[in-house]
């Protein structure tokens, strides 16, 4: 499989339109989504409902309703975590911090081969040793 993985901050500014994304990041995002290259990991819509429950971000309807419209206008494809990609998450080579989240989301993009789309500075460290391919929003 090619193309993007999103990290979970970076679909939230692309759904929201967020000026924390630039507009060549966002036209990468827009692309991938019309030829069926971007994807999530499933962990992600954790992420949204946890963020959305301690207010740290606000949406205007119920999380799984914002989710899954979000889901059926982008075509966005979720990945579930599988055996695989959970056994992936707690060997992880190199040193890795020990976020849960970013672990999962970290190993499914080097399960299926994807590009991570990211701001987090720990995993765009990891990205410079090679463990996976990065690109800075």
């Amino acid at each position: 499989m090619s193309g993007i993985l999103l990290d979970t901050h970076v679909l939230i500014w692309y759904a929201n339109g967020s000026e924390d994304l630039s507009k060549s990041a966002r036209k990468m995002i827009t692309s991938a989504l019309y030829h069926g290259e971007a994807t999530l990991a499933a962990i992600s819509l954790w992420e949204i409902c946890m963020l959305n429950k301690k207010q740290r971000i606000i949406l205007e309807m119920p999380t799984l309703e914002w989710i899954r419209q979000f889901v059926e206008l982008t075509r966005i494809r979720i990945l579930p975590i599988t055996a695989q990609i959970a056994a992936e998450s707690c060997d992880l080579p190199g040193d890795f911090h020990e976020d849960p989240s970013d672990r999962m989301i970290t190993a499914t993009a080097r399960i299926h081969g994807l590009t991570l789309m990211t701001r987090d500075k720990r995993i765009l460290s990891y990205g410079k040793h090679k463990y996976i391919s990065v690109i800075k929003v």
